[in-house]
């Protein structure tokens, strides 16, 4: 057996069987996701407390948290007189002075202390008859082999684990920590550790939970930060590498003539950015390689014709293309926008939503299998299983970021090595993209097409609204729309639809006799429709919605944009809602409502207010919100990162990417020094992570 071998089975024991442990403790820990001694190990603590030193007894000062030493004198249990609580006073003494710590409830301790222990306690101090302190950690000093951990020192708290008191926690990572930190496995190689100024993963293990000062727990963090990186690019280098090795079916030929076919069916000439991306699918079309590409483009940038040239070209090459779309609106719109384009082809293209079972339904998906449909539009129901393509050439993914991985994973599986497009109107600053999706190519729409107007973003309280109702008649007389969003009162569907019945209610009558209509998400698919296309239409001037419209609308007409409660939103919400309008010949206006009670939200609306630049947006959002929620990092596939911060530590992401790709590219089979610890510990969830980072 290797040492590696060894030091694997070694961290994989079973926390049952260390001391301290049994069954019912290992139950608890078990719900908590940590079943063996690497889990413990890596059961980081949320944060430390500063307990490096302790002030004398004389010192202490009322209503602050104080670490304090002094010598048992006495102790007693008494019963209160209110709510017959049960209270344990120990009386501590040092040269300077005398202190009780009391306890509530906690009669046991009686057993716990001897007259003449020398004992640390740290709590809140406070003046109640005498001086007390209330101890929320204590530590009894002495022993031959005695380490204190509790309240002396930087003192690490962790997440609660059920079954497992906090003291007990402590003292059973630190012991693990003592027995097995210098047992795991180095996966960087001393060259990348010494060049990077990388601690050892075994030292880092021990400083993270116990360290000797800050300076040291800050290099531990920034060696595990630096892990929680370099595995996640080795993942997107492994993934790069397999669609490199990896061929399509058939290649898509795409001659002058067929490219030129194409481009006379898109209704205005290019913008010179849009150019450039479709010059690079074309590329990447006509390859034998899979593309694998992200389309970021700001709100109204024309990423749909870019898309179209894509999918154009598969079906020109008598393939199958598909479009999918996180909502049904959003997958109607591209519908109708794919329906324009090839206008008096001979283009079947098929509309596919969540409820389409029945006879319909079913007639429709045997038509895709056939290869009778051309294009399949629609949302999450193309990834259903029954759903099969006769020769899938081309997927594109609206809003990415809206789709799990194994979603985006299985429409791989529905062709043979399609070429896929993802898109997002969210923003990244562009050195981010590279890093956070380097397993794509990244093609970035930088100019907004000629002619779209700009927007007058208008920020006011709740109460003025009556103020803005003649400005907003006036527009309306004009023959100009508008969309009002319903305030998002909760997380409640049913509360958000009284909401907005209320609110149409009022509007039905303070704009006559201007038309209002209204949608919600407890309309059949049939009724959103009908109240749609009256709005596409005209005949409807106002539409009240509860439903996510920031995406999938498009109605030039439309150049006034409503928020009410804006500061319920997040910014990349409310741009993308403000980008449905001014796409026609006039000047939009977006009128935001709303009473925020938070400096975050104050500058959310001020940075609203202040741009109209996605990327601008994207980078505060980023700011306010952290990366996390920024990310969706649940739905996008990101992990989460327990150590690392994606803003703060943007520099260890650049040597993570470096280094991780650089390894691959040298060491594609992870054989070298470091690698067979880092495909052992780490592989079963490599592979997992791997296979699921199919799409996007």
């Amino acid at each position: 057996m290797t040492a590696t071998a060894s030091a694997l089975e070694r961290l994989s024991s079973p926390l049952q069987f260390l001391k301290g442990v049994g069954p019912r403790r290992a139950e608890g820990l078990a719900k908590a996701g940590l079943t063996t001694v690497y889990d413990l190990l890596t059961w980081y603590p949320r944060r430390h407390y500063d307990r490096r030193s302790f002030r004398k007894i004389a010192e202490a000062r009322p209503g602050e948290v104080e670490t304090l030493q002094g010598v048992v004198q006495s102790m007693r249990t008494e019963r209160t007189s209110k709510r017959g609580l049960t209270l344990f006073r120990l009386a501590l003494a040092d040269e300077t002075g005398r202190i009780e710590a009391v306890w509530f409830g906690r009669r046991f301790l009686e057993s716990a202390f001897q007259a003449g222990d020398v004992v640390i306690v740290s709590g809140k101090v406070e003046v109640f008859r005498t001086l007390q302190i209330r101890p929320d950690e204590y530590e009894i000093i002495g022993g031959e082999d005695y380490e204190p951990i509790h309240a002396l020192g930087l003192v690490p708290a962790y997440r609660p684990v059920e079954g497992v008191g906090r003291k007990a926690l402590r003292r059973l990572i630190h012991e693990t920590v003592k027995e097995f930190a210098a047992a795991v496995p180095e996966t960087l190689p001393a060259e990348a550790r010494r060049r990077r100024g990388l601690a050892e993963i075994g030292d880092a293990l021990r400083a993270i939970h116990f360290p000797a000062d800050e300076e040291e727990k800050e290099r531990a963090r920034r060696r595990l930060a630096y892990d929680e990186f370099y595995i996640y690019e080795l993942m997107l280098a492994l993934r790069k590498l397999g669609v490199r090795k990896a061929k399509v079916g058939k290649a898509l030929r795409i001659d002058d003539s067929l490219d030129g076919r194409i481009h006379r069916r898109f209704p205005f000439t290019l913008t010179g950015a849009q150019a450039r991306v479709i010059d690079d699918i074309r590329k990447d079309l006509a390859s034998d390689r899979p593309m694998s590409r992200l389309l970021q483009g700001d709100v109204g940038s024309g990423k749909t014709i870019v898309a179209a040239y894509a999918v154009l070209a598969a079906v020109g090459n008598r393939r199958q293309a598909a479009v999918l779309a996180p909502t049904e609106i959003l997958a109607d719109q591209h519908a109708r926008t794919f329906g324009s384009i090839l206008r008096g082809s001979r283009v079947r293209i098929g509309f596919l939503g969540g409820g389409m079972r029945g006879k319909a339904g079913k007639e429709l998906r045997e038509a895709i299998a056939a290869g009778e449909i051309d294009l399949v539009v629609g949302t999450h129901a193309v990834l259903e299983e029954d759903v099969r393509f006769r020769d899938l050439a081309v997927a594109v993914i609206d809003e990415q970021q809206k789709f799990g991985v194994a979603q985006r994973a299985s429409l791989r599986l529905k062709g043979n090595r399609p070429h896929v497009l993802v898109m997002t109107a969210t923003p990244i600053p562009r050195t981010l993209a590279l890093t956070l999706f380097g397993d794509l190519d990244l093609s970035v729409i930088d100019e907004m097409p000629p002619g779209r107007k700009s927007v007058t973003t208008l920020c006011r309280p709740g109460e003025k609204r009556a103020e803005q109702l003649p400005f907003i008649r006036r527009l309306l007389k004009e023959g100009r729309q508008a969309y009002w969003v319903s305030p998002l009162v909760e997380e409640s569907e049913k509360l958000d639809l009284e909401s907005a019945v209320r609110l149409h209610e009022a509007l039905v009558h303070d704009l006559a006799p201007h038309s209002v209509a209204l949608l919600h998400g407890r309309m059949k698919a049939s009724e959103k429709e009908a109240v749609m296309g009256a709005f596409r239409s005209g005949e409807s001037r106002v539409l009240v919605s509860t439903l996510v419209i920031e995406v999938g609308i498009d109605v030039p007409n439309a150049t006034l944009m409503v928020v009410e409660n804006a500061e319920r939103f997040g910014l990349s919400q409310l741009h993308q809602l403000r980008g449905r309008i001014g796409r026609g010949a006039q000047e939009g206006y977006c009128i935001l409502f709303g009473d925020p009670k938070s400096e975050e939200a104050r500058e959310r609306l001020r940075v609203l207010a202040s741009t109209t630049d996605g990327f601008k947006i994207a980078e505060a959002d980023l700011k306010l919100r952290g990366p996390g929620e920024f990310f969706g990092t649940r739905q996008s596939g990101l992990p989460e990162f327990r150590v690392a911060d994606l803003l703060g530590d943007a520099a260890l992401l650049a040597w993570a990417r470096e280094d991780a790709f650089a390894r691959i590219e040298r060491d594609p089979g992870l054989a070298g020094e470091g690698g067979p610890a880092l495909r052992a510990l780490l592989g079963d969830r490599l592979r997992t992570r791997v296979s699921l980072a199919t799409v996007g």
